[in-house]
């Protein structure tokens, strides 16, 4: 049974037994009941609309805020391994030191120019971008050091290359949206609800009222489209960019 039909049935199962309930306790009221001296339930369920509906709301912006700040981190982080790996390896040989500073140049280059634009638009990285840093990889491990101070620097460098695997591997994480389906549509049918509410309140033509209304479905308006711009990090309007890369290879 998809996640689907189990909210269907449980909001249809919801409604079902409140509106049961409402219809048996309006058949037990009698003649000399006075509604006038009853709170207006309207204006407490709109109340406890608008407090739950921003609560959510402001989860959402939290979740996917810290998403995107996540994402700015793992870029970092991966081109700062790469550097690493890069600037560690002069204590190495000639030939080994400018093959590992040239296959890491292939990789930042490639994830610049090519892997990007194809993370940005389908939401997943390159199997080309993982065999040029697995070749980066290869040219560490399988190399081995000559003498103590080669060898004092040998960990350090796996070390680092595991740390720019790791951080693609988050990135690769980040790349796709981070809200699934049923959270957005509990977004945007909350907003739509949050905004229907203000009916239930008879609100009149009144050039105050008027402006209040719209003031406030437009900062729902905003506050969704703010929601959907951080949903995918690598994709859209703010979206974390490969600085990090470019600052430390500056020749990319």
């Amino acid at each position: 049974m998809s996640q689907w039909l189990v909210l269907t049935i449980a909001m249809a199962a919801v409604c079902g037994v409140v509106l049961t309930i409402t219809v048996l306790k309006e058949r037990r009221i009698g003649e000399d009941d006075d509604p006038s001296e009853t709170p207006d339930v309207i204006e407490y369920l709109t109340m406890m609309v608008g407090v739950v509906y921003a609560i959510v709301l402001g989860l959402a912006i939290a979740g996917v805020w810290e998403a995107r700040s996540t994402a700015d981190d793992t870029v970092r982080a991966e081109a700062q391994a790469l550097h690493e790996v890069s600037e560690r390896a002069r204590a190495w040989q000639a030939p080994v030191r400018d093959t590992i500073r040239a296959d890491v140049n292939a990789y930042v280059s490639y994830v610049v120019h090519k892997e990007w634009p194809v993370m940005a638009e389908h939401g997943e990285l390159t199997q080309h971008g993982a065999d040029l840093l697995q070749k980066v990889r290869a040219d560490v491990t399988d190399y081995h050091p000559r003498d103590d101070f080669e060898r004092e620097s040998y960990q350090p460098l796996v070390d680092q290359v595991a740390a720019a695997d790791s951080a693609r591997m988050a990135r690769a994480d980040a790349a796709d949206s981070t809200l699934p389906g049923v959270v957005w549509f509990g977004l945007i049918a909350g907003g739509v609800i949050s905004i229907g509410v203000m009916y239930t309140l008879q609100i009149r033509r009144s050039g105050r009222e008027m402006l209040m209304a719209g003031v406030f479905s437009a900062l729902i308006a905003f506050l969704l489209f703010l929601v959907w711009d951080f949903d995918a990090p690598f994709s859209r309007g703010l979206a974390a960019a490969a600085d990090p890369f470019l600052a430390l290879f500056p020749q990319k």
